[in-house]
């Protein structure tokens, strides 16, 4: 994500002045914001202790499993959009493969800290709700 990122800035920007960019950009902090803030002061990680705060499936969470990622990446494409590239699509791209390489390996550790998760997956998409 970080590549992408820097490619938008280094060539034209990571915000544009469209007014679907704009819109899209700002949907995607607002929902990085609310899942930050639902999500709270806890932090997945190898070490982390299950009954430290539990699994959180309210706010953004109860209609998508990564909504951090999901922002991120809407926040990333709306960019390349607005500053079409070849580079940027092919950095674009990297920040997709990225994520879901991530998300995989964090459900993986997730799944064995949190005996709910499996449940609690059952009933929700991973980034786009009702879709993926």
């Amino acid at each position: 994500m970080v590549a992408a990122i820097l490619s938008l800035l280094a060539n034209r920007g990571l915000f544009s002045l469209h007014p679907a960019a704009i819109l899209t950009q700002t949907a995607a902090i607002v929902l990085m914001i609310w899942a930050r803030l639902t999500f709270g002061r806890r932090s997945f990680h190898l070490a982390a202790i299950p009954t430290e705060g539990g699994l959180v499936t309210s706010g953004p969470y109860r209609y998508i499993r990564h909504p951090i990622y999901t922002s991120a990446l809407v926040l990333i494409w709306a960019g390349i959009a607005a500053h079409w590239s070849i580079l940027n699509a092919f950095f674009g791209a990297v920040a997709i493969i990225g994520a879901l390489l991530r998300i995989l390996c964090e459900e993986r550790l997730v799944r064995l800290r949190y005996p709910g998760y499996d449940a609690y997956a059952s009933k929700t998409k991973r980034m786009i709700p009702y879709l993926f």
